[in-house]
């Protein structure tokens, strides 16, 4: 297997993006990429899309053919292919590049993700994205994403005493990273007393405790190291790719406060990358609602089990903390395109790496990490980065 590396990244504002379409987000992120990897259409050898719900959201499918079309590839004919995996479709785009790449079988490969959300009601998006979850035994009886996690949220309080405040905390860290980020969709700063008061929609999980509906797109070029030293100045190795599965349906789950999707794709990723949680600089998790963060920085082995809430209120990660968290501003606060949210990370992470996070920036970051669940853990993407 090649080593594989990034040479290039593009990331469109996330937002409520009325005056754009989902062609001319993909086109955007697409050439952003790729001029940033300063490549030309002629070197590229395969795109893989992630896209959850095209056919709801903008009734439009054959999205891969779609996004080679408007990012101006059709007419070299390259294969262009649509993956999805609910929320994780674009963590299991760059996971399908990575392998293309390191396998041999193709040399560069753009990894993309996008989502136009915003073009139809609240309402008809929310069943959209509950078909991520078990539509038989958990939507038809009304469960939807909101009352899902706070299933896990008040199993967490009441099994580790997490409380409301540090499942608020979340919130704020976000959104206080997000006010440093140019593409964000909220630049605004809220304090706990915010969250807490925002309205109930699943309890214990306020609005302030859930990430928004959104718009964006994201690409990344990929290429094997070696080619990639000669091709860009700061390549960013790709040292570990793991994925995982787990029950769809929440009441088959081995534990409710653990995605065990996201703990064995985690082994999997550092077992390949040769290091420990501890050597991780800076990371973007699966942040959909505030307790996912904390699950999500305890099943990776930042902390312990358990733990989660008060790493969070102690600021260890946040921006000066031991492990920086979502620097972007998550999904929480960056937006949350479903399906270009695993490359808004990947994306994230190479800037980083790179230097180039502007105030945001994390001192001397050199191994970071994404992190990427679809719907309430059926499947779960860790990627690990280095420059």
């Amino acid at each position: 297997m090649r080593s594989v590396s990034i040479i290039g990244v593009g990331c469109t504002k996330f937002g409520e993006r009325w005056d754009v379409s989902l062609r001319d987000m993909i086109a955007e992120a697409g050439v952003m990429a790729i001029e940033d990897a300063e490549i030309v259409g002629e070197q590229i050898d395969a795109l893989f899309v992630g896209n959850m719900s095209g056919g709801r959201f903008i009734e439009q499918e054959h999205i891969g053919a779609l996004s080679a079309d408007c990012a101006g590839l059709s007419r070299l004919h390259i294969p262009s292919t649509r993956v999805e995996a609910a929320c994780a479709s674009g963590g299991l785009a760059l996971r399908q590049a990575v392998m293309a790449v390191a396998s041999g079988y193709s040399d560069i490969v753009i990894a993309a993700g996008v989502e136009k959300m915003t073009d139809v009601s609240s309402g008809t998006a929310a069943d959209a994205l509950a078909a991520a979850a078990d539509r038989e035994w958990e939507c038809f009886f009304g469960a939807t994403f909101p009352a899902l996690y706070a299933m896990m949220a008040k199993l967490h309080m009441r099994r580790y005493g997490t409380t409301h405040d540090q499942m608020a905390a979340v919130a704020v860290k976000n959104h206080h990273h997000a006010c440093m980020n140019p593409i964000a969709q909220y630049h605004m700063e809220i304090t706990v007393e915010d969250v807490n008061k925002s309205p109930m929609v699943a309890d214990p999980l306020h609005v302030l405790d859930c990430s928004p509906i959104s718009d964006g797109a994201a690409a990344v070029v990929l290429a094997p190291t070696e080619i990639a030293k000669k091709l860009s100045e700061s390549p960013i190795r790709i040292i570990g790719s793991g994925q995982a599965s787990d029950t769809l349906a929440l009441h088959d789950r081995r534990d409710l406060t653990t995605l065990d999707a996201t703990v064995h794709a985690a082994r999997s990723a550092f077992a390949q990358a040769g290091i420990e949680p501890r050597k991780v600089d800076v990371a973007e998790v699966h942040d959909c609602f505030t307790v996912a963060e904390i699950l999500a920085i305890e099943d990776l082995g930042f902390v312990e089990k358990g733990l989660g809430g008060k790493a969070t209120e102690d600021g260890l990660t946040a921006l000066g903390g031991d492990i920086p968290i979502n620097t972007s501003g998550g999904l929480k606060a960056c937006g949350h395109p479903v399906g270009a949210t695993g490359i808004k990370k990947a994306y994230e992470i190479a800037l980083q790496l790179r230097g180039e996070a502007g105030k945001r920036q994390v001192d001397e970051a050199e191994i970071g990490l994404a992190h990427n669940v679809g719907g309430s853990g059926g499947t779960a993407l860790v990627h690990i980065f280095t420059r």
